[in-house]
């Protein structure tokens, strides 16, 4: 009986771990060394709206998401994307054809919004660009503004979206992936799957994937 009892102790712990291992997506630390030379990059951009359907590796995921906003300077936790007055305020979500993410920039790792394929909100009524295996989604938090109208944060909310928008277009670029800064998506659709505060405003968003050829 103990036996039995070890062995479905066992069996519950192994089901924890790999919910655990479901709803958080630990990141390999980026490549900050790789890529095309920054002058080269700018030359290959360009905005890109057909895509393969077939998804970059975890270590591009990885390389995206720090280039979009992540920690570069961990002493004192600043981004990658300046933002009004370091407010910070922009977070970064990831539609994929498993699951919505929030990417943690300290930890440096997806977590788990809800599952299901979301990609044809982020699409909104664009549909071509739906076969792109990812979608990055800008949204600002207007509450880490501790200063400001509400017209001013609007303002200051816009322009940190489109450094981080901006971050995302050249790394795309420099990794010879496909991508293009879009506003068109399903906001009120999505608001709901990304469970969204009042404060937080979607802005813009990126497909990203291969080049279709």
């Amino acid at each position: 009986m103990k036996k039995i009892t070890l062995i479905l102790s066992l069996l519950l712990l192994s089901c924890l771990i790999q919910a655990q291992e479901q709803t958080t997506i630990k990141l390999p630390a980026p490549d900050t060394t790789g890529g095309l030379p920054f002058m080269k990059a700018l030359d290959e951009r360009a905005s890109v709206r057909d895509y393969d359907t077939t998804s970059p590796d975890i270590n591009v995921i990885s390389n995206l998401l720090w280039a979009a906003n992540g920690i570069n300077r961990h002493e004192s936790g600043k981004r990658t994307a300046p933002s009004a007055m370091n407010s910070q305020d922009v977070d970064v979500y990831l539609l994929t054809k498993q699951g919505a993410y929030l990417y943690n920039a300290t930890a440096h790792s997806l977590e788990l919004i809800t599952g299901g394929d979301y990609r044809k909100l982020g699409a909104g009524r664009q549909e071509s660009v739906a076969e792109a295996p990812l979608f990055c989604l800008l949204v600002s938090d207007l509450d880490r503004f501790k200063s400001g109208s509400d017209s001013l944060k609007a303002i200051w909310a816009a322009v940190d979206a489109g450094i981080v928008s901006q971050n995302i277009s050249i790394y795309c670029s420099s990794a010879v992936l496909a991508t293009v800064p879009r506003a068109t998506m399903d906001m009120e659709k999505l608001r709901e799957v990304l469970k969204l505060k009042d404060s937080q405003r979607l802005i813009l968003n990126h497909p990203v994937g291969f080049k279709k050829q």
